[in-house]
């Protein structure tokens, strides 16, 4: 399973502001549970961070920790949500993953913890 030990953060240098972070992540890469073969996709993850926010190179690293899972999207998606809110604690945070093609299916999944402070 995904190692959520590996991520790390730092101190928000703004938690007076409330900002958008935003992650692009264009290579991931973890196994489908049902034919052993590796799915493909690309994720976003956006934050408003509280008082701290996630440091890049765990990120990387938490995220290459998906490389041998055999995990469904949706679990995908809301692990790395779980796992990054746990560590981080944002104000919002929102994760999507948008998947390649698969049998003419294109699967994108999104999900969101608490609300976008920036929205009222």
């Amino acid at each position: 399973m995904a190692d959520a030990t590996l991520l790390e953060t730092f101190e928000n240098p703004h938690p007076d502001r409330d900002y958008l972070v935003e992650h692009k992540v264009h290579e991931f890469t973890s196994t489908c549970p049902k034919t052993g073969h590796p799915d493909f996709g690309k994720i976003l993850i956006r934050y408003v961070a509280g008082r701290t926010c996630v440091e890049l190179k765990s990120l990387k690293l938490y995220l290459q920790s998906f490389r041998t899972d055999g995990i469904f999207y949706e679990d995908v998606t809301n692990v790395m949500l779980i796992d990054l809110v746990r560590v981080c604690a944002p104000k919002w945070m929102m994760v999507k993953t948008i998947w390649t093609p698969r049998g003419g299916i294109h699967s994108v999944i999104t999900a969101e913890h608490g609300r976008d402070p920036r929205s009222r």
